[in-house]
């Protein structure tokens, strides 16, 4: 898998996991106190996102980091 699989894979994650919360990306920013541009990006695997960025998303989602980067 190549990086950009790999930070795409993670975005669609994101997406499926804020859905299920019936959040939309302005939601999520502010509970990751992020912008929503930010989280667009990272959602649509544009964004290359640090190990933080990912316990902030999981932590806002009240989820564990590994179910969150779980993309078998």
């Amino acid at each position: 898998m190549t990086q950009d699989q790999l930070k795409e894979k993670i975005g669609q994650r994101i997406v499926e996991l804020r859905k299920e919360k019936g959040w939309n990306q302005s939601d999520l920013a502010r509970a990751c106190k992020k912008d929503r541009q930010s989280i667009e990006r990272l959602e649509n695997g544009k964004l290359n996102m640090t190990i933080y960025t990912l316990f902030q998303v999981a932590t806002a989602l009240d989820i564990s980091l590994s179910k969150l980067v779980d993309v078998s």
